[in-house]
């Protein structure tokens, strides 16, 4: 019989137990479960609302039920339909009518949110630290291609000269903004519902801030129809692991152009990369790919919260059990993703040469020439309208700018000298971006030092 089955004259259809239950996904919070009983119990007993002996009794029984799952003792039952009321049950089975007792002042809408809190918290905890290890391979890589020249890109034509170091760095900073995403989620999520009830709170004189602090809240939630029925938190995790994943995407991306025969700017290692099963040739980003590709399903989990909550009335709806499918699916593919994403960046193999030729082409050098023109007292619009005849001159006849002899540079503009060879070359035109957040070494060093402070202080 189900522990709820007073009012019921009949048992529920099996076909209904099957579609009902959700023990199959949320088993994976029994930990949580047990560890939010425990101080539940612990409180009832200590504001005198079970007896102690009883309150000792179910602390104990499911200490050792947590250890029995852990070790693969126990099977959980369908028709339990959730970890809640399967570990209730279990407990049942082996105290009696004491076991009874550990539900007094509590509904499942408020165990659920709680043990949903309680696992989000743990998992956002493991997934900065993932972004943390990624950030430290940034960092490293970063370092070792201080004065590694590459073409920096916009609307994926070659723009101007850069390093790979100043590149890489980019994606630094918007792990950095993840990290910082997920603990400001975190602070939304530590916040404890239990005593919120079914809906309305309880009669009974629960001390909510023992067990908030107990199991490691800041606070508890201010209003019981809000704490039973709010799953914002794991909306904006979803969120926030979306655009961890569009991070991660955008980088695999460039991995995968850059990996290719017409880039040619850094080679997989073998153990990060596929072959065909029938061009032998092939060397396939497949990781990269596989990133790639999996962001849709975070970006799925997240639409798929959004649209489960969108038209709930408060409070506590079934509907919402449906979140946890979508979380888990979100977090678990994050969590697949990073730490292979951030072992094949660590082994990558960087062309240096051929990135440097790349930045010798395609003009990437005509800004400085415009900037050079500029700095002899030419207006910026006059000087750049100069260096694109300059350009058009140079594809019409095959050349590239660094090429031409000064008879050819007099053509344009008499106020360019002698020194314009030196100007424009491209070591000269990164070393000189010296701004904060520039691509000169001493920038991008500079912003190293940063980034290593933002990972030892956190």
């Amino acid at each position: 019989m189900k522990l709820w089955g007073g009012r019921f004259q009949k048992s529920t259809d099996k076909i209904v137990d099957d579609f009902n239950s959700s023990i199959r996904f949320d088993c994976r919070m029994y930990k949580q479960d047990i560890l939010g009983s425990i101080t539940h119990a612990k409180m009832l007993g200590k504001c005198g609302i079970i007896p102690l002996e009883d309150s000792e009794l179910i602390q104990k029984t499911l200490s050792e039920i947590l250890s029995d799952i852990d070790n693969g003792l126990v099977d959980f039952e369908i028709d339990a339909e959730d970890i809640h009321m399967n570990i209730e049950k279990i407990l049942i089975e082996r105290i009696g009518d004491v076991g009874k007792k550990l539900h007094t002042g509590r509904s499942r809408n408020d165990q659920v949110a709680l043990d949903i809190r309680m696992y989000v918290k743990s998992e956002i905890i493991e997934i900065e630290s993932m972004l943390k290890s990624l950030g430290e391979t940034i960092i490293e890589l970063g370092e070792n291609n201080l004065d590694t020249i590459m073409p920096g890109y916009t609307h994926l034509q070659r723009a101007q000269p850069i390093t790979l170091a100043h590149h890489l760095m980019a994606y630094f900073q918007m792990f950095k903004r993840d990290i910082e995403r997920l603990r400001d989620c975190y602070k939304r999520t530590n916040i404890m519902p239990l005593g919120s009830g079914a809906l309305a709170g309880t009669t009974y004189p629960l001390d909510r801030l023992m067990v908030a602090a107990e199991l490691g809240f800041d606070s508890v939630t201010e209003n019981s129809l809000d704490g039973v029925s709010d799953r914002d938190f794991a909306i904006e995790l979803s969120s926030c692991l979306s655009i961890v994943m569009m991070h991660l995407s955008r980088f695999s991306e460039e991995m995968i152009l850059w990996s290719s025969h017409e880039f040619s700017f850094i080679e997989m290692d073998d153990a990060y990369s596929t072959g065909s099963s029938i061009m032998p040739q092939k060397k396939n980003p497949d990781v990269a790919e596989l990133v790639r590709g999996k962001t849709g399903r975070v970006y799925g989990s997240l639409v798929a919260l959004l649209t489960v909550m969108k038209s709930l009335p408060l409070a506590y709806n079934k509907d919402m059990q449906e979140d946890k499918e979508a979380i888990f699916e979100a977090i678990d593919t994050v969590k697949l993703c990073i730490p292979v994403f951030t072992k094949m960046l660590a082994t990558i193999k960087v062309n240096n040469a051929n990135m440097l030729k790349a930045a010798q082409g395609g003009f990437t050098n005509a800004t400085d020439i415009a900037d050079y023109l500029v700095k002899k007292g030419i207006p910026f619009r006059t000087a750049h309208e100069i260096i694109g005849k300059m350009v058009l001159f140079c594809i019409q006849n095959n050349k590239a700018i660094d090429d031409l002899t000064m008879d050819e540079f007099s053509q344009f503009s008499s106020s360019i000298e002698q020194d314009i060879y030196e100007e424009i070359s491209l070591k000269k035109c990164v070393s000189e971006r010296k701004l904060p957040g520039g691509p000169s070494k001493e920038s991008v060093q500079n912003a190293i030092n940063s980034a290593k402070a933002f990972i030892k202080s956190n």
